[in-house]
């Protein structure tokens, strides 16, 4: 298959479906829990380790910049292989230990099985994410939100295999997620390339995988929701499974439909040149980068490397938000299985949180790219608008789960799950704004680390420490709402702060996003 940027598109959206293991995590986590002996504590740590593996995505990153900085390089395929073949090694080297073929590893050993593991996942989205970006610019809320999206959904669909194929076997469940992702990423990846063209109708193929995408999110919550409720037997569980792989193929079509009206297009009219972020043409009055020397802002938009953007305070600003929102957003999810055994949840509806958590994941993650690229293009509404939105929310969704009235676990998950998935999208998109798209890859994954960080203390320092504390018993368990309340009114106060940050943030970038970003959206309208 010759590959576009359509062709592309799908092939790291497919990729993207898969690469999300980190989201099942709650699946066998009681495996890995059980199998080595672990109390919450220790748990906890491995689960950071996973944490900063898919989130430290520096050297992705760099990788990508090296191999996509002039025409002729290796190109993004060469990222995928990296990513491929640490995940085959990390969970791979999980399930020997999980069942007992080697020796049980010290904490420290699997702590670094898990990084390597969850480190494959920064490289996939890196190269799926910033492709993307490079070849739809001028809708990159959409693209990033549409990636991000798919591999929030990720989780829901990999517990699906699972449920279909491996159910009741969490440490089958590591198997396939040794070979799963690695496979599918080696048959694909070559198709992952940087089409630097532009067509007219962009936006409506984009529309039609957004669609696609809605569709797949709505279909697993329903599927969850049903098992939830009734038993599957397994020639229903392989219908099911059968439709699932259809509905993700379909973005195949559009693909090509795409692809065909451009190839029409391009045989009756001239190509269509690209525009850059900043308009360099030298109207009569002020050119964008006066206009911004003189508003005090002469760096904003322009791109910069990684050393340039970290000594700038907007940098600081959005990495502290992020650490506040995404550090207790995966702080939650990590302990979603123990908050539930705490408040008496059974084994089926913990699997069924899990699940939902990927679904809630995916629609922040597409909405809060899809939706804030309406406001921009609308109203000039600023990104950083949209993240503080998000913060105050969460800060909501944390004191509901500290609350312990009945059902409140789904009513939190479902908002902390929206929230922590809009950062995803909107962070990208905001750093590629702000710092530019050159070294995008580098920077936002840079950014990405203060989740990690933000976890490790909140889930180590604080949810651990304080469920060890009031656990007693066998098998150092807690029940009873007491176990994570005083933790979730850390968390609410935590991305409270952040919400203040961010607000900061939204006040320094505003005329940023009046001076430039308007005017090229304004150009894109009326060329």
């Amino acid at each position: 298959m010759e590959s576009n940027k359509w062709i592309a598109t799908v092939a790291s959206i497919w990729i993207q479906c898969s690469c999300g293991a980190s989201y099942a995590f709650g699946i066998y986590s009681s495996a890995l829990k059980s199998s080595q002996g672990y109390d919450q504590s220790t748990l906890d740590t491995v689960s950071v380790f996973k944490d900063i593996g898919a989130n430290a995505g520096v050297l992705s990153g760099l990788l990508y910049s090296a191999v996509t900085a002039r025409p002729g390089r290796c190109g993004p395929w060469l990222v995928h292989l990296a990513g491929a073949a640490q995940s085959f090694a990390g969970y791979l080297l999980i399930w020997l230990a999980v069942v007992g073929v080697i020796h049980r590893p010290p904490v420290p050993v699997m702590c670094a099985f898990m990084l390597v593991a969850a480190h494959a996942q920064t490289f996939f989205n890196t190269a799926n994410v910033v492709t993307a970006v490079h070849n739809f610019p001028d809708y990159g809320g959409t693209i990033v939100g549409i990636m991000k999206g798919f591999l929030g959904l990720s989780g829901a669909v990999l517990i699906q295999v699972y449920q279909t194929l491996f159910k009741g076997s969490p440490s089958t469940f590591l198997l396939m997620l040794a070979f799963l992702p690695m496979l599918l990423t080696l048959l694909l990846m070559c198709l992952v390339r940087i089409h630097p063209t532009i067509t007219v109708d962009e936006k409506k193929h984009l529309n039609g995988f957004s669609v696609i995408a809605l569709a797949a999110a709505a279909y697993l919550m329903i599927l969850i929701i049903l098992e939830n409720i009734v038993t599957f037997p397994l020639w229903a569980r392989l219908f099911t499974f059968a439709v699932l792989l259809l509905l993700l193929s379909s973005p195949l079509k559009i693909a090509i439909s795409a692809q065909r009206e451009d190839s029409q297009r391009l045989s009756a009219t001239t190509s269509v040149v690209r525009t850059p972020l900043i308009d360099h043409s030298e109207p009569a009055e002020l050119t964008v980068k006066e206009e911004l020397t003189a508003s005090n802002l002469p760096h904003i938009g322009e791109d910069m490397n990684i050393l340039q953007a970290t000594r700038t305070l907007n940098f600081w600003l959005l990495f502290i938000a992020i650490m506040c929102g995404m550090g207790s957003g995966l702080a939650t999810i990590n302990n979603i299985s123990q908050i539930g055994e705490s408040l008496k949840y059974t084994t089926v509806e913990i699997n069924t949180l899990v699940s939902l958590w990927s679904i809630w994941n995916f629609l922040g993650r597409f909405g809060g790219g899809y939706i804030s690229d309406i406001f921009l293009h609308t109203r000039g509404w600023a990104r950083p608008v949209f993240m503080t939105l998000m913060l105050a929310t969460m800060t909501a969704g944390h004191v509901i789960i500290a609350s312990g009235f009945p059902g409140n676990l789904y009513a939190g998950s479902v908002i902390v799950g929206v929230c922590y998935g809009s950062l995803w999208s909107l962070m990208p998109t905001i750093s590629s704004e702000i710092f530019g798209v050159r070294h995008m890859g580098t920077i936002f994954n840079t950014i990405a680390i203060a989740s990690p960080i933000g976890s490790y203390v909140l889930s180590v320092r604080v949810i651990g420490y304080i469920y060890d504390k009031e656990a007693s018993g066998e098998g150092n368990s807690c029940t009873g709402t007491h176990c994570f309340m005083l933790s979730f009114f850390i968390f609410a106060s935590v991305t409270l702060f952040g919400f203040l940050i961010s607000l900061i943030l939204v006040f320094r970038t505003r005329r940023f996003y009046e001076l430039v970003l308007l005017r090229r959206l304004h150009h894109l309208a009326t060329r």
